[in-house]
């Protein structure tokens, strides 16, 4: 975990810039900067006192102020998607789907297929980023009024409840900023791994994908096609594997809400402080400040870290399969392509930054190669049938051992038997379980008492 998740930074990156501060010795007194800082304070208790808009400010995390911040950061200039682009996305789409047809045996899974703005996504996507960013903030806005001494908690009581609504608005201020940025950089709505937008929508950001492909020696179309048939494999897999998206998801929120922070660092802090000094807000930011609350590393956070890192594997190295399969002999640059997108994710990209900043985790799928390559073994050994019906049920996944030797797990599926059928082993496998729980229940698992020892 390279970077703070949103909410304990006590300060942005760049917050040092000669000029930010009106009171900087070596800057000299800045009247406007100090007007502008008094100025956005007053915005900020407004907000605060009218709930940040209706639900903007009832949450951890203050989400109108995030969508203001991440418009404002996009600028009124974004152009809307021409019809001349529309029509080449539809168009891309329509022959990504034919083509995928013969290379996996989940059909089509978006309903539409459209072409967003930077704008648009934000709008289509906020709702899920609600989800991943809220149990973050909880464990963070806990923090105080689980921990502080019950006299400092009695005597601070309405600046506590001034800080929480303070760190909603400061958590969506650093959320809008990061959303703005990421909007400007996605290719497509599952440019990062996850299912950001509506089930059973496709959509391509023309203006992202021709600033991603300028730097390429590739033909517009052909990239276009290849982001367009790796967005529709996610599609179908999603649609049509109707657990992956809550498993997913649900590995983001136990990794957010297995965030700890050092108790006993906080309480030393408060100690030191005195309870009707509370009352005084310098003092609680005083407090904030301290490095009592960077958060702890815990097993139960390690584990779902593997569960998503290997779920993420198993996706993208699936639709790196099945998408090399569609177009490898029609498009001669989908080699070189793919290459690039795995260097993006390795190397850490504008969405992987972001979303260690948001969350607190880097969202790559560490193990792509691996996983690739179990898929690409599976096809060529149990077909295209053997190498889907994995998907039947998440307890036929394999996990983050059978990537790093899938020998015995792809041998299992490809034993001699022509037609496996993976649901017919996962309810072979569940009879045997109910019969082994059978048996303890009715204690036949006991040793016999009477036997000789």
């Amino acid at each position: 975990m390279s970077n703070m998740p949103f909410g304990f930074s006590g300060r942005d990156d760049d917050s040092d810039r000669p000029g930010d501060n009106p009171f900087d010795p070596a800057a000299g007194f800045d009247p406007a900067a100090l007007g502008r800082m008094l100025t956005e304070f007053g915005q900020m208790l407004s907000n605060m006192g009218e709930g940040g808009g209706p639900g903007g400010g009832s949450g951890p995390v203050n989400y109108d102020v995030a969508k203001q911040l991440a418009r404002r950061q996009l600028g009124s200039t974004v152009e809307p998607v021409s019809p001349e682009s529309a029509a080449a996305v539809a168009e891309a789409a329509h022959l990504a789907e034919l083509w995928l047809d013969a290379a996996t045996t989940l059909p089509a899974g978006a309903t539409k297929t459209v072409a967003w703005t930077a704008n648009d996504w934000l709008e289509n996507t906020i709702d899920t980023w609600k989800r991943l960013c809220d149990p973050v903030a909880q464990q963070v806005s806990g923090v105080w009024t689980n921990t502080l001494p019950d006299e400092a908690r009695d005597m601070a009581g309405p600046m506590l409840g001034m800080l929480v609504s303070m760190g909603g608005y400061a958590f969506g201020s650093q959320l809008g900023q990061a959303l703005g940025q990421l909007a400007q950089e996605v290719l497509t709505s599952t440019d990062v791994g996850l299912p950001l937008g509506p089930a059973g929508t496709a959509a391509l950001l023309p203006a992202a994908i021709a600033e991603f492909g300028s730097g390429l020696e590739q033909d517009e179309r052909e990239i276009l096609v290849f982001l367009a048939a790796r967005e529709a494999a996610h599609q179908r897999l999603f649609h049509h594997v109707p657990w992956l998206r809550q498993r997913l998801l649900g590995a983001v929120e136990d990794y957010a809400r297995g965030i700890k922070v050092d108790f006993s660092a906080i309480e030393e802090a408060a100690a030191g402080i005195d309870p009707a000094a509370l009352q005084d807000p310098s003092k609680l930011e005083e407090l904030l400040a301290q490095n009592a609350f960077e958060p702890q590393t815990t097993p139960e956070q390690k584990q779902a870290l593997e569960r998503l890192e290997t779920m993420l594997a198993l996706i993208e190295g699936w639709v790196e399969t099945v998408v090399t399969e569609a177009l490898g002999e029609r498009l001669p640059g989908v080699a070189a392509l793919t290459e690039t997108l795995r260097r993006r994710r390795a190397t850490g990209g504008p969405a992987e930054q972001t979303f260690a900043t948001l969350v607190g985790l880097e969202l790559r799928p560490r193990k792509l190669r691996e996983a690739g390559a179990l898929w690409r073994t599976l096809t060529e050994q149990a077909g295209l049938d053997g190498r889907d019906g994995v998907w039947a049920h998440p307890d036929l996944l394999p996990d983050s051992a059978d990537l790093d030797d899938p020998t015995a797990f792809i041998a299992g599926i490809t034993s001699g038997e022509a037609g496996f059928d993976p649901i017919a082993a996962l309810e072979e496998t569940q009879a045997r379980e109910r019969e082994a729980q059978e048996k303890k229940d009715r204690g036949d698992d006991k040793p016999d008492s009477s036997s000789p020892e």
